[in-house]
């Protein structure tokens, strides 16, 4: 019995209030792993983008200028498997954190869905070892060959 995987590019949804750290989470994402990344600084616009498109993987930050990250993650978990027939749950979560907010995301662990905490300031490393196992890496370019 042949199985078809599906070709579509994974999609990322990423929801960080500064925009210095979205774009460095983007880019290292869309460099290393085979995936897009759409990014909003707010919970509200996250909420929203989640309704309308299908994702992969949820990338939160605990403290977003106007909703928690823990509490937009349990509102797009209720609504996300409603509005995208075809899915049984939301998609796995990392969160992004202080130092200070590790305690809320350690009460928060109990739920599979929760993959990590990545720590302010991000690191390249700890990023694609939380992705490792949920994004594909990026196919390796072949040098020309040269005869």
């Amino acid at each position: 019995m042949e199985r078809h995987l599906p070709t579509e590019t994974p999609r990322v949804l990423l929801a960080e209030p500064s925009l210095a750290y979205r774009r460095v989470i983007r880019e290292a994402l869309e460099s290393f792993r085979r995936c897009q990344v759409d990014d909003t600084p707010t919970g509200e616009r996250a909420f929203e983008m989640a309704l309308q498109r299908p994702y992969h993987l949820l990338i939160l930050a605990l403290p977003l200028s106007d909703i928690s990250g823990l509490l937009l993650d349990r509102l797009i978990a209720l609504a996300f498997p409603r509005v995208h027939s075809g899915s049984l749950t939301a998609p796995p979560v990392i969160f992004i954190a202080r130092q200070e907010d590790a305690p809320a995301f350690q009460a928060s662990q109990r739920d599979a869905r929760h993959r990590g905490l990545l720590h302010y300031p991000p690191k390249l490393d700890a990023l694609l070892a939380l992705t490792s196992g949920l994004l594909p890496e990026h196919s390796p370019a072949l040098p020309p060959h040269v005869p």
